[in-house]
């Protein structure tokens, strides 16, 4: 609760005044039903009109007020409650950014977007219940009940068993309910998560004729929420029998012991009214408490779940004195050994020891599971090792500023993604200072730029959402260009040519050794033709270091190089090329 809170900021001034509002609000009703009754008993009665209009002006100024106070303070409830969610939201996001790996890895994407959105919004409308209803409630309840006590302390008495009687009942169904919905958030997950995948993988859905399959899937993940929900809100409907029961009792004994008082001479007939709407005031403020605690029991599963996301702490921290600039591109694998969850004992790479020369082109060949997505990872830290060291232009990767590290460290992925926007715009996320004359040179040296010719807008075109109007191999060179422009150090390729046919793949490869030579060039594929003419070829197995040579070299020495080489060039080739 307090992590949440502390996001309020700047809007903690609306959330007090709202509260300051909401106390003059009370104060001027809790008076309202005491003026009543001395128009009765002064004006009416004793047929005094002069008192009758005193007190009548006075109702409606006193009215008024509190119409005033309530709407203002509804107003900055607004204000606070909507800049408690926008808060929330940016520092989720902002959090979210700092996040390495391991990070993301503990929090599934639709659980992140569920936390942003039906969480968020949970707390916005408890907030909003708790600074209005759980402040004027409350003190509604407490004027109220003195006001009865100052009228006539013997029928008050008789309303303490209403009271006791509704927040037993009210508390019990508040204990159930609040476990329900904290497992209804969890069954949140599973329903947003079904939607992003089948909304993701659309185009497979419909290959497969897996319509069906998704519909059933949806329609679980819907009906055990529809569940959950009715059970809850079945337990949430004894609320209003509970204070209908209040209610007649707190009347029946009003009217009953009210009467014979009257009779006695011990009460007049304007403090037994008065008694009344206070009796319905301190009846009906339990019941406004009822529905915040319903509220607040939906908002703590929310609320938990929000502050494990501003809480999470980033794995990778930056070091104390960074840094500032990285020398070369020479890279060192020291003894590393490393694993997705440290202390697991299921390391994906073990004793890696390597050094590569700045300006080297390495390929990088291997099976799948083999490590190669996690050697390259460590390079530019998106994880750390367990033990030995990873460097970078003769430097701990650690001891770097991690920006300025993985600016000069590029990674062009398999799965590659492209936003909305531009060519151009979506160029310049490697250099946003880039000219359009780079972005063409860096487009030519991936040979992207023959295919951006074609389209009638050029450089301009606009990319859908997730490059969806371009192909897989048009949507890996431009992300190719786009590391190009960082001019890095390193640039590693993780089998991000492998939807491009390889003649094109050949021109790729002649530019990097023409445009960059400088640059040390890692070539992670699962084709001999891409990493053939590198410099050394690393060979990968489950994990460990099997051969680092030359192409000719591991032909007569390497048994998985050898086996590889004869299943795809002796075998047929690649798919376009003649056996």
């Amino acid at each position: 609760m307090r992590t949440v809170l502390h996001q309020l900021g700047r809007f903690k001034r609306d959330t007090f005044l709202c509260i300051g509002l909401c106390t003059l609000e009370v104060i001027m009703e809790i008076l309202l039903p005491f003026i009543t009754s001395l128009i009765i008993d002064k004006g009416l009665e004793q047929a005094n009109l002069p008192v009758v209009y005193r007190y009548g002006i006075l109702m409606v100024a006193m009215a008024l007020l509190s119409l005033a106070f309530g709407a203002a303070a509804g107003k900055f409830a607004a204000s606070a409650s909507s800049g408690l969610a926008a808060n929330l939201r940016e520092a989720i996001y902002n959090n979210i950014q700092t996040f390495s790996f391991s990070n993301i890895d503990k929090f599934s994407v639709p659980g992140l977007v569920t936390r942003m959105t039906t969480d968020i919004t949970n707390v916005q409308n408890a907030f909003m219940m708790v600074i209005r209803i759980a402040v004027r409630s409350p003190l509604m309840l407490i004027f109220s009940y003195i006001m009865c006590l100052i009228i006539s302390p013997k029928l008050s008495l008789t309303f303490l068993i209403a009271v006791v009687f509704l927040i037993v009942v009210l508390g019990a169904i508040m204990v159930v309910t609040m476990k329900i919905f904290n497992e209804v958030f969890r069954r949140y997950d599973d329903l947003n998560a079904s939607v992003q995948e089948n909304i993701s993988a659309i185009r497979v859905v419909k290959a497969f004729v897996r319509e069906d399959h998704e519909n059933d899937k949806f329609a679980k993940a819907s009906s055990n929420l529809y569940r959950l929900f009715v059970k809850a809100e079945g337990l949430l409907a004894f609320n209003n029998p509970a204070m209908m029961t209040a209610v007649y009792f707190c009347i029946i004994m009003v009217s009953w012991l009210g009467a014979q008082i009257i009779v006695a001479g011990d009460m007049s007939t304007g403090e037994l009214t008065s008694l009344f709407s206070y009796v319905m005031s301190l009846l009906m403020s339990l019941m406004m408490l009822s529905m915040v605690v319903v509220m607040i029991s939906m908002s703590m599963a929310s609320i938990r779940r929000i502050s494990e996301v501003l809480n999470e702490r980033p794995d990778l921290q930056e070091p104390a004195e960074p840094v500032y600039e990285v020398s070369d591109g020479a890279i060192d694998f020291d003894h590393v050994t490393f694993s997705y969850k440290h202390g697991s004992g299921k390391n994906a790479l073990t004793d890696i020891d390597l050094h590569i020369k700045s300006g080297e082109t390495i390929g990088v060949i291997g099976g799948t599971g083999a490590g190669k997505s996690s050697l390259v990872n460590l390079i530019c830290r998106l994880y750390d090792v367990d033990t030995g060291t990873v460097k970078v232009g003769g430097r701990d990767v650690r001891e770097y500023d991690m920006e300025v590290l993985r600016n000069q460290v590029a990674v062009v992925l398999q799965k590659n993604t492209l936003f909305t926007g531009t060519i151009l715009e979506n160029l310049r996320w490697g250099n946003s200072d880039a000219t359009d004359d780079e972005c063409v040179a860096a487009c030519q040296a991936a040979c992207a730029d023959e295919f951006i010719d074609r389209f009638p807008d050029g450089y301009h075109t606009r990319i859908e959402r997730g490059g969806a109007n371009v192909s897989g191999g048009q949507k890996q060179r431009l992300c190719i260009a786009r590391a190009l422009l960082k001019k890095p150090k390193v640039l590693i390729l993780d089998d991000s040519t492998s939807a491009v046919d390889t003649a094109t793949d050949a021109k790729i490869r002649a530019a990097f050794a023409q445009k960059i030579p400088g640059t040390t060039k890692i070539i992670i594929a699962q084709r001999i033709s891409s990493v053939e003419s590198a410099d050394r070829i690393l060979v990968l197995d489950n994990g460990r270091v099997d051969a680092f040579d030359t192409h000719e070299n591991l032909l007569k020495t390497n048994a998985i190089y050898q086996e590889i080489y004869e299943s795809q060039v002796k075998g047929g080739g690649d798919f376009d090329q003649s056996a």
